[in-house]
């Protein structure tokens, strides 16, 4: 038995009013562009109902033939295709594919180049900070191990040097409140054995 679940819709999807992914979701439908294939096994008997968008044609300029116009067409496309080679070159350089140059005229591809560069500029310093705080963050590492070394020695030695007071202060011995453990192990070493 065959589970009838599939709209075919000639594509491309984005050129109906509706969303008609979310209409298959709503109507437990898999859609499928008609344009792809040929077969319609499977079809669904009872699919959503779909409009076109309609699409705005684009402007068209006329010109008449004259010679005037002509020329005035000509430079007018000359610029618009200098422009476009200017921008092309921006965009390669953007890419990485070319270096970034200055390109010469034209108001848009020099505006365009004036934002890459900063752009670049900018990144460059904030590579340069970057990099610098990692060297500073690398030489505080070094200075917190270094301090905790310290810190575990000397809470290492404030252990020894209560213990070698307790042994002294268990057989009378008198001694320097900040002796070192040096002269408190001498003393220790000292004492008479019992």
């Amino acid at each position: 038995m065959s589970n009838k679940n599939i709209w075919y819709l000639p594509g491309p999807f984005h050129q109906y009013q509706e969303d008609v992914k979310a209409l298959a979701k709503e109507n437990g439908l898999r859609i499928v562009d008609a344009n792809a294939t040929g077969s319609r096994e499977d079809e669904a008997d009872d699919v959503p109902e779909v409009t076109v968008r309609q699409l705005e044609s684009a402007p068209v300029m006329l010109i008449d033939s004259n010679d005037d116009d002509a020329a005035a067409l000509q430079e007018l496309i000359d610029k618009l295709s200098a422009e476009r080679d200017g921008i092309l070159l921006l965009i390669d350089a953007a890419e990485g594919l070319a270096p970034l140059e200055h390109p010469g005229a034209s108001e848009l591809p020099i505006r365009l180049f004036d934002a890459l560069k900063a752009i670049h500029e900018d990144v460059v310093s904030l590579t340069d900070e970057r990099d610098k705080l990692a060297g500073e963050a690398e030489s505080l590492r070094a200075e917190i191990a270094r301090l905790k070394a310290t810190t575990e020695q000397t809470g290492d030695n404030a252990e020894k040097i209560a213990a070698l007071k307790a042994l002294l202060d268990a057989a009378n011995v008198q001694y320097r409140a900040n002796a070192s453990v040096e002269s408190l192990e001498k003393a220790v070493a000292d004492l008479p054995k019992a």
